[in-house]
């Protein structure tokens, strides 16, 4: 069985709409960027059927990765999570203690990915390291670059 996927309820809802994005919208472009390209002769000679039809097995293998996701997914219920430790989620505002820096960050699940503006995936270096802390702690990171410490300021879930 494959292991258990968190995700926010956003999360899940994005994971959902790609899916839905790729079996409606995306298979009919594609379909009918082949049937065109098919259009222009020779198979064994057309890049533009090739190229399609690669494209074709790049979304019907994003497809077959959401469906697998979305089968062992769990929402993360807000209501039932513990306020005051850092979890999927959770929007933290930290101090760069060697930088005196202010930081805020959402973390979010590595299956949701990190690419909405200022977030974290609990399986990054430091989502890793906050996972399960508190206001008032220090978390060292340790990451590619060299060991840093985090003061935890503030959590909102």
């Amino acid at each position: 069985m494959a292991q258990e996927i968190i995700l926010t309820a956003e999360g899940y809802e994005e994971l959902k709409n790609e899916l839905q994005q790729l079996k409606t919208v995306k298979r009919a472009e594609l379909a009918d960027k082949i049937k065109t390209a098919r259009g222009f002769g020779d198979l064994s000679e057309n890049s533009e059927y090739d190229e399609a039809k690669n494209e074709q097995a790049i979304v019907e293998a994003r497809i077959l990765t959401l469906e697998e996701q979305l089968k062992v997914v769990r929402v993360v219920d807000k209501d039932a999570l513990d306020k005051d430790v850092i979890n999927i989620g959770s929007t933290v505002k930290l101090l760069d203690l060697e930088f005196n820096e202010e930081l805020e960050y959402r973390i979010v699940s590595s299956v949701e990915g990190s690419s909405a503006g200022n977030s974290l995936t609990d399986k990054s270096p430091v989502g890793e390291a906050l996972m399960g802390h508190r206001v008032g702690e220090t978390v060292e990171v340790h990451a590619p670059k060299g060991v840093f410490q985090l003061k935890i300021l503030e959590i909102h879930n």
